[in-house]
């Protein structure tokens, strides 16, 4: 039901797979995301029970509407910074205050700062991560007390390089940004196509960025079809819709 990170052990944290939950048919079972198609009564109980898992049911979960940006909202003793529309990724240092991504194919990414107490949940996609979403979270999380130093992270579940298959103009995007990134396409076998290793570019970004501990959690949502939800294989497999995992981090129980 939930993937955990020893980077990440001092807060109550966890990568949810979609196995545990309630919701049934394309969005068996844990299915978090109030933005699919799913019974909103079924993914609220799924939300609840994965609170629940890491002892945070008195707490209050926040999430974000996830445009595929670089926006950051930051919830501190002086309230929200930033919009909860809009917004890519989290940052607290409130203690009852859990901070959650949704994804299903795209990299879910959390990060602490254990020795000031700031947590953070970002929402990595190729869009986001090439814009800068987890550059943007750091500072963030720096404009709060923070040391990039100091931050682990850890990156959960996503598609891995062999399932992510990207045409030319998906390269090309990559190939005039300032960050070097060649070394995360390989030849695919159709001409003109490429696999592209978005897990190694998300934790080549974190590094750069001086993030000296990162975990990779190296678990593929697109083949793994029993623990994830993926929405490159609903695609294909020409579904109507497709469920969101959970992944959150809070600052303390």
């Amino acid at each position: 039901m939930i993937i955990t990170s020893g980077l990440l052990e001092e807060h109550p944290h966890g990568f949810f797979t979609r196995v545990g939950g309630v919701s049934v048919g394309l969005f068996s079972s844990l299915n978090c995301g109030l933005g699919s198609g799913d019974s909103r009564n079924s993914v609220l109980e799924n939300r609840r029970r994965a609170m629940e898992k890491l002892g945070l049911q008195d707490c209050t979960l926040i999430t974000c509407s996830q445009v595929h940006g670089i926006k950051v909202l930051t919830i501190s003793g002086k309230g929200l910074a930033g919009e909860l529309e809009g917004s890519d990724a989290l940052v607290t240092d409130q203690p009852r205050v859990v901070v959650g991504v949704l994804t299903a194919d795209c990299a879910p990414v959390l990060m602490a700062d254990t020795k000031v107490g700031i947590v953070a949940a970002v929402h990595a996609g190729w869009r986001g991560a090439l814009g800068g979403v987890l550059e943007a979270t750091t500072y963030s999380m720096e404009n709060l007390g923070g040391d990039v130093g100091n931050i682990r992270a850890a990156i959960g579940p996503c598609i891995s390089q062999n399932s992510y298959e990207v045409g030319r103009e998906f390269l090309e995007r990559f190939q005039i940004s300032s960050f070097k990134s060649a070394s995360f396409f390989k030849d695919a076998q159709k001409k003109n196509h490429y696999l592209f290793d978005l897990e190694g570019y998300v934790a080549k970004r974190l590094e750069a960025r001086g993030i000296r501990q990162i975990e990779r959690c190296g678990v593929d949502t697109y083949e793994d079809s029993v623990r994830c939800f993926s929405f490159r294989r609903s695609q294909h497999l020409m579904e109507r819709d497709y469920g969101r995992s959970l992944s959150l981090i809070a600052v303390c129980s």
